[in-house]
């Protein structure tokens, strides 16, 4: 594509050296920048791009994108905020191919996954040629791409829309995190319909206070940024965003609201309730245990309503879900005992996930769990305290400790767990607490293994492992009981 046709997409100051140059792609990354790729300067949270733009003209790059002049020898052009600039550049370089999706954001702390998978299965019930991209990666016309971002930066972003349109894509289900809203990436963006599921504690060492946190979700809901908004009414943050709001709707189960559940059931296989969705009844079951993947499955289900999909194949998308991965999932069953992985990693997800198991808990129920380091560490006693709560053991143990010392992220999860209950131990290498959990598991116990749900990496220093809860489960289960006791893998 031709520089001087990209710029007529995006406000700019000025222009350096400029010359009509052929562009070939572009990039943020120096790392990934390749011969004749446009290189767009901004600040992040840790490094400045402008840093890097040298490094990026001796990988190829044929002209630079910046918020101030560089002793570079290319073309520059100037533009006040670099991060902006390259959303508008990526749309326009890939010729617009949101203006060709429908698309479908959800925001909220917990949630969003599982909502826009069963978002997907539903509209792929329907007939629908659907996409999602989220934390579990990014899946589309029997394509997988691993994940790297919740919400993948615009020059991946925008690259993956227009092989979604190629390939026939007609809806994107996406989940938008508060850091991508923050930034602006999905700035330009028109959604069919915008979800908002909760709003919990989560992410303060970045956003500071919760008002700020709550800030960045309410970008998404910006007037004339989508057609429809579907909302959770018993969320105290979800009625503030209702209240300023246009074209909203409502679920929940508490307060008013035009989509709401009835003789709710639950067990350890999933749950069924009758729904009321804007006044149609029909009779709704899940593969997914808790009361709030009802929730879930309530956003899941107005949200395709009012994309125009029949209540009956609501109904039959959201059975045909087996389970979404690592999240609240039956692993196995080992020694009359059952065994789940669940991705909760904030106080709220942790507390709903072992309720939701406690209720059918017929012996003890135990818990593995750690946090993630370089990260809210106000949240680490505020976890170990619930876990200590409600279950009837807790092994702290490591979860992504970053760049942290695992065992000083365990000591403060332990001031929270210590003050109520001395029922926990510590273990610090996770798949040795796995196997410890295990090893105490009786008939009706229940073990809960959370914080990486389907992650298949444990980062420590910089480095990612390979590693996965559920692979370190049946490890641990297939030289622990096979030969003596035997166990199921679900």
């Amino acid at each position: 594509m031709l520089l001087s046709n990209l710029l007529k997409e995006i406000g700019y100051e000025r222009t350096i050296g400029f010359r009509e140059t052929e562009i070939a792609g572009i990039g943020t990354d120096s790392k990934h920048i390749l011969s004749g790729d446009l290189f767009v300067c901004f600040a992040g949270g840790e490094h400045d791009g402008h840093d890097y733009a040298g490094e990026a003209v001796a990988a190829g790059a044929v002209t630079l994108v910046a918020e101030r002049e560089l002793a570079i020898d290319v073309p520059q052009i100037i533009v006040k905020d670099g991060r902006g600039a390259a959303t508008q550049i990526a749309a326009a370089f890939y010729g617009h191919p949101e203006r060709r999706l429908k698309i479908i954001g959800i925001t909220g702390t917990n949630g969003k996954t599982t909502t826009a998978h069963m978002l997907a299965s539903i509209l792929t019930a329907a007939g629908k040629k659907c996409g999602n991209i989220g934390t579990l990666g990014i899946y589309y016309a029997n394509k997988e791409v691993s994940p790297e971002l919740t919400t993948p930066d615009p020059s991946f972003l925008y690259k993956i829309f227009a092989d979604m349109v190629s390939s026939g894509i007609e809806y994107v289900v996406m989940e938008v995190s508060a850091h991508a809203l923050y930034f602006g990436k999905t700035e330009g963006i028109f959604f069919e319909c915008c979800i908002f599921t909760n709003f919990s504690e989560d992410h303060l060492d970045f956003f500071k206070t919760m008002e700020a946190y709550a800030a960045a979700k309410e970008k998404l809901f910006s007037a004339g940024s989508y057609r429809f908004a579907v909302i959770n009414s018993d969320d105290e943050e979800g009625r503030k965003i209702a209240r300023n709001s246009e074209n909203v709707f409502c679920y929940g189960l508490e307060n008013p609201a035009e989509v709401f559940a009835v003789d709710i059931r639950e067990n350890f296989e999933g749950c069924s309730y009758v729904i009321n969705l804007f006044d149609e009844l029909y009779d709704i079951r899940l593969n997914m245990a808790g009361l709030h993947n009802v929730y879930n499955s309530m956003a899941a289900a107005e949200c395709a309503k009012l994309l125009g999909v029949s209540v009956p194949v609501i109904a039959a998308g959201l059975a045909g879900l087996s389970h979404v991965s690592g999240r609240l999932e039956h692993v196995a069953r080992a020694r009359g005992a059952d065994i789940f992985v669940d991705f909760a990693h904030t106080p709220d997800g942790l507390e709903k996930s072992l309720s939701a198991l406690k209720c059918h808990c017929g012996g003890r129920l135990i818990c593995v769990f750690g946090c993630g380091g370089n990260r809210d560490a106000m949240k680490r006693p505020i976890m170990g305290q619930i876990a200590a709560k409600i279950a009837d053991f807790c092994v702290l143990t490591s979860d992504n400790p970053r760049y942290e010392d695992p065992f000083d992220i365990i000591l403060q999860i332990e001031k929270g767990t210590r003050s109520v209950s001395d029922s926990y131990v510590i273990v610090v290498d996770r798949e040795c607490a796995i196997e410890y959990a295990i090893d105490m598991l009786r008939e009706g116990d229940v073990l809960l293994v959370a914080g990486k749900g389907g992650e298949n990496y444990q980062e420590i220093m910089g480095v990612r492992h390979i590693y996965s809860d559920v692979s370190a489960i049946k490890k641990v289960l297939s030289r622990t009981f096979a030969q003596k006791d035997g166990y199921n893998e679900s």
